[in-house]
């Protein structure tokens, strides 16, 4: 049985729903758990779970919670006690020095000592990132890890990369970037031949600014090689039209696109919310709509996601949002696990040193 390693302190609502995300994906997809943070917490969020027998979600549909039935007695988990929490605002390198008994640093040790194959983290992005590259290291050959994100379409996901590990990058990063979102592309989400764009401000090939356009023949000459199939420049609105199954970019302007994104579709939500509810006949269309606009709202919700894979690292390392709910930790522990089952790390390794 695979163990995964939870930072049961990152995220605004942990450690509950941290224990209550990660209890359920071990209920569901059949893994041992490695619940890191401060042991008192975590074993009361663990005896109230036992004594109600369930925990109750809206499973990503923003509606009426469902029980969901929890037998702790037949989860295979432990608790490692840490006595620090690295928070959202403190400065990454200090943090991860001085606090060596803090959450994430304690997890991702777990994963180095060999006593769990991957980590789940919910808090500072920075932290889980930076602890993961120092506590593990970089698979041979790669020159930063990058974190991909898998953003809904029309039609099906596309993985963005880097979502925000590397603000300055050199066309070789984003070459190696190209060939990992590839292959995470290819093996977790199943696209056979992945396409592969490179984000840009105009479609020609000249277009971009000089990082982009010392990129495009590092990708078109992995293309000729037959190593990746390179479509070409990605403007941003085509983002979503599936154009390319693989969008590479810097950090920065990743993070940048993730975010404009996000807000976007919570802003569109809110907005016909409001409008369903603004005199009587828009509550009766608002009525007959809902199913169709929970539907919608299910394929977009970054929440049945689970987290983003930190690629290029000796090890499985998954950053969740920092507002996860239970059901969002759950997809967190399922892109773990699926991760695991698909051994991506020797198969970037093979293709980034072929």
């Amino acid at each position: 049985m695979s163990r995964i390693a939870i930072d049961a302190m990152g995220g605004d609502y942990a450690p509950r729903a941290i224990v209550e995300g990660s209890l359920w994906a071990a209920q569901e997809y059949g893994v041992g758990l490695e619940l890191v943070g401060k042991e008192n917490e975590i074993q009361a969020e663990i005896d109230r779970i036992k004594a109600r027998g369930y925990i109750l979600s809206d499973c990503g549909t923003k509606g009426h919670k469902r029980r969901i039935k929890i037998d702790v007695d037949k989860i295979d988990y432990v608790i490692t006690h840490a006595t620090e929490v690295i928070g959202m605002g403190e400065a990454v390198g200090q943090s991860i020095r001085k606090k060596k008994d803090s959450s994430i640093v304690a997890s991702v040790r777990a994963v180095a000592e060999g006593r769990c194959e991957a980590v789940v983290s919910a808090g500072s992005t920075g932290a889980a990132m930076a602890a993961s590259l120092f506590g593990l290291g970089r698979i041979s050959g790669v020159l930063r890890p990058a974190i991909s994100v898998t953003l809904p379409t029309m039609n099906k996901p596309v993985v963005l990369i880097d979502g925000g590990a590397n603000a300055d990058c050199t066309a070789e990063m984003l070459a190696q970037f190209a060939q990992m979102g590839n292959v995470y592309a290819k093996y977790i989400l199943d696209i056979e031949r992945p396409k592969v764009g490179i984000l840009s401000i105009g479609e020609e090939e000249g277009k971009g600014n000089a990082l982009v356009k010392d990129t495009y023949p590092l990708l078109k000459e992995l293309h000729d090689q037959g190593r990746i199939d390179f479509v070409g420049n990605i403007e941003g609105k085509e983002l979503f039209v599936n154009k390319a199954d693989v969008v590479v970019t810097d950090g920065f302007a990743g993070n940048v696109a993730l975010k404009v994104t996000e807000g976007t579709a919570s802003m569109l939500l809110k907005m016909i919310s409001r409008e369903f509810k603004s005199n009587i006949l828009g509550c009766i269309i608002g009525l007959m709509a809902k199913p169709f606009l929970r539907n919608m709202y299910k394929r977009i919700n970054w929440e049945g996601f689970g987290g983003m894979l930190l690629l290029g690292v000796k090890g499985i390392s998954v950053i969740a949002h920092g507002r996860s709910s239970s059901f969002a930790m759950k997809n967190a522990v399922r892109v773990a696990a699926t991760t695991l089952n698909n051994d991506i790390n020797k198969k970037i390794a093979d293709n980034i040193n072929r």
